[in-house]
């Protein structure tokens, strides 16, 4: 909606092991990423009552607590977690891969929420051990977004808050394919990343947000999260570059005519390249709509967006 301020966010490193764990947060974030097989829930989460003191470790679950009205009970973050601007003044506990188990336990939480990822079932183990409820949902699409909502709001005693949320989420996104379905599909190269070269693959969320904007992604092979060279650029020929490396230095200023290779693609030759910092675009939580909203004006700048479509989510 992985990744995907990707931002449930970090600086591309030689690893690509390293590189998708930091892509998967700078966007979001929070749910552009592989595979994982820890469990997404205690199964007793929420049975003793509505949790009074949470730490959400990952962007799309704090802001999903946020617009369903449960912020008040968050009193801890990771450090990626930077939307709305309230959570900016809660205690960060770690990371996405290094969340502190001390850190978490100071706040003394009932609930610890998360997007599914790397730091595996242990801290769940953990926390379970000492009575403490987790809810861990994987958020690498649509549905899945929907689901963590969802679930948050009946683990909190906000399940109509979250049902109002889920609607208008769904009627914005039904407004923005509408506009841009009246326009013949774009062929996109989303890149996160320049050094080196990370892509939207056809497994990942990006992927489902490429195809709800109006576009068709280039790259078909290789995973969610690619990396690929200049070369194969060429090949792929896109007919829009959007260029989502947020995290680069420079990183707006890196794909032009006057670098190597670039200039002979046919998004660069012809003045298609778009640059995002919009971390919504690529962080799967309920901001999902805004981010829709912004790639397909990205895609299809010539389609007109409606205010409702075009509309920036708020908590209540």
């Amino acid at each position: 909606m992985s990744a995907a301020r990707p931002k449930n966010g970090a600086r591309a490193t030689s690893s690509r092991g390293v590189l998708l764990v930091v892509l998967a947060f700078l966007f979001l974030a929070t749910g552009c990423r592989g595979k994982s097989q820890e469990p997404a829930a205690h199964d007793d989460a929420g049975s003793k009552g509505a949790p009074k003191r949470i730490v959400s470790l990952s962007p799309s679950t704090t802001e999903a607590l946020f617009v369903i009205g449960a912020g008040k009970e968050v009193v801890g973050r990771s450090r990626y977690c930077d939307w709305p601007k309230e959570v900016l003044a809660l205690p960060q506990v770690g990371g996405y891969v290094d969340p502190s188990l001390e850190a978490i336990l100071a706040l003394k939480p009932d609930l610890v929420t998360g997007a599914r990822g790397p730091a595996g079932a242990a801290i769940t183990e953990r926390l379970e051990q000492r009575g403490i409820a987790t809810y861990f949902p994987k958020t690498e699409n649509f549905a899945e977004i929907d689901t963590m909502i969802r679930g948050l709001g009946e683990r909190t005693g906000h399940v109509e808050q979250a049902s109002a949320q889920l609607g208008s989420m769904h009627r914005r996104i039904a407004d923005i394919e509408k506009a841009v379905g009246q326009k013949p599909p774009v062929r996109v190269l989303l890149v996160f990343g320049l050094a080196p070269l990370s892509v939207a693959g056809p497994e990942g969320f990006a992927d489902e947000m490429i195809r709800h904007a109006g576009g068709i992604n280039v790259v078909t092979g290789g995973g969610a999260y690619p990396t690929i060279g200049v070369e194969r650029v060429m090949s792929l020929d896109p007919d829009v570059i959007v260029n989502a490396a947020m995290a680069e230095s420079h990183g707006n200023e890196r794909i032009t005519k006057d670098a190597p290779g670039w200039s002979n693609v046919r998004a660069v030759k012809t003045d298609h390249v778009v640059s995002i910092t919009d971390e919504s675009v690529l962080r799967p939580g309920p901001r999902i709509a805004d981010g829709l909203a912004t790639l397909a004006k990205a895609i299809h700048p010539d389609v007109p967006l409606d205010a409702a479509a075009a509309g920036r989510t708020s908590p209540p």
